[in-house]
């Protein structure tokens, strides 16, 4: 699928930075203090982030090569059917639509929502808040993938500043190392399921890379820049969460760490009093919108190409006539996730797909198995194949089996939500089956 229609306007800067933008949320500024209270020593709490980034590295060398071998709109989607059957990479698509990406969306929105209220006192809800961000982020994208990229960007760079000048003020100003509060609750036993547990926000808060290659369609050098693009942007945000726990640790120490929720405000707090936590808020806020923006401009592409696939409404992939982008579809992922953020579900509705996720990343680096069987090769090899591939597909159904172990209904909700797909893509290629 060529999609002749879209604009091959974005680069090896702009792919670098959206791959970095969508995994750089909010997470990194709560995550390393749920760290902490699984494993409560230095060395266990920075390996853990090692560890996660290894793994992200191991994917992105699977993604890479799949993009040199499927340069097409949609990323993901293309990669499971090629590989695989239409039907697998309809239901990836239809849970991405109906609860992963606008679940997420909504998430962020709100947590986006929170912080602003919070900064600057305004009198309305953290649903009218969301609402408002999504839809000034769906009209920057219906302008033109180029304007969607460049507001993305100028995220991208803000959040960089903001973890730069949290690591600064880690290493430089606060001037009473490990001085933070003692960790009320107990450290969990040391050993290799507490390590485990303590990889679970880990990997999520590396997640995200692999939508950037929803946008292929879009690049002028797909197959030469979204490889680069995934390790450069990979390698770039393992040196930040680790310099960012670095910090934390030093600054607080393990205990210290446990023991708060905000780890980010803590340090900041340390370094530069009430104006260091004001400021972090300020960079949290950013980092959420830039999250936001990044989904807002890569998950529609997906949408685009089922409808292409005459597997979705044909009318998700119109493009406009001068910008060539998809509005229909990225006006209905904005829709979709501010009904969530209104309804005020999407906390319980993530519960409902981490599983179904990790399953779509394993299933899909499982794709280059059977690309390698065929004898299609491309112009990146993944290093370290099939040892590297293996180890990601295991680690992403470690996690999956980390959620039934924690979440059991929850995770049985969102896998009856992935097999209702199924029903759907019959009733589509059915349908498409009669147009013809």
């Amino acid at each position: 699928m060529t999609s002749p229609g879209l604009a091959r306007r974005l680069g090896l800067s702009d792919a670098t930075l959206l791959v970095m933008g969508g995994i750089v949320g909010s997470g990194i500024f709560v995550n390393p203090s749920v760290v902490a209270r699984e494993v409560r020593s230095d060395a266990l709490i920075l390996g853990a982030w090692a560890f996660g980034g290894f793994v992200a590295l191991a994917g992105a060398f699977v993604y890479a090569e799949l993009a040199t071998l499927r340069p097409e709109v949609g990323g993901q989607y293309a990669y499971l059917r090629e590989a695989f059957h239409p039907g697998v990479a309809f239901v990836y698509g239809w849970v991405l639509l109906l609860v992963t990406q606008s679940g997420g969306m909504a998430a962020v929105a709100v947590t986006f929502a929170r912080y602003f209220r919070d900064l600057t006192g305004l009198a309305a809800s953290d649903g009218v808040i969301a609402t408002a961000t999504l839809a000034v982020l769906v009209g920057v994208n219906c302008l033109g993938v180029a304007s969607g990229s460049r507001l993305q960007g100028l995220f991208m760079v803000l959040k960089i500043l903001a973890i730069a000048g949290l690591v600064a003020c880690g290493l430089f100003i606060v001037k009473d190392p490990a001085s933070g509060p003692v960790a009320a609750v107990p450290a969990a036993p040391a050993g290799l399921l507490s390590f485990g547990a303590a990889l679970v926000p880990v990997l999520f808060a590396y997640g995200g890379w692999q939508t950037s290659g929803f946008v292929m369609g879009e690049m002028k050098r797909p197959e030469r820049d979204m490889p680069r693009a995934l390790l450069l942007g990979v390698a770039g945000v393992i040196v930040l969460y680790v310099s960012v726990n670095v910090v934390c640790v030093r600054a607080l120490g393990p205990d210290g760490l446990a023991a708060t929720t905000t780890p980010a405000s803590a340090v900041m707090r340390l370094a530069l009093g009430e104006r260091g936590a004001t400021l972090i808020a300020l960079g949290i806020a950013v980092s959420t919108i830039g999250f936001l923006a990044q989904g807002v401009l890569t998950a529609p592409r997906v949408y685009f190409a089922m409808a292409e696939d005459g597997l979705f409404f044909r009318v998700v992939a119109w493009l406009h006539p001068r910008t060539r982008v998809p509005v229909v579809a990225i006006v209905l992922q904005g829709l979709l996730a501010a009904v969530i953020a209104l309804s005020g579900r999407y906390e319980q509705i993530l519960n409902y797909v981490v599983s179904v996720d990790f399953i779509a990343m394993g299933l899909t680096a499982a794709t280059l198995f059977v690309y390698r069987r065929r004898g299609e090769t491309g112009s990146f090899r993944a290093p370290g194949h099939p040892l590297t591939t293996v180890f990601f597909v295991v680690s992403c159904w470690a996690v999956v089996a980390s959620a039934v172990f924690r979440h059991p209904g929850d995770t049985v909700i969102g896998l009856g939500i992935m097999v209702a797909g199924l029903p759907a893509y019959l009733f589509w290629s059915r349908r498409r089956g009669r147009a013809r």
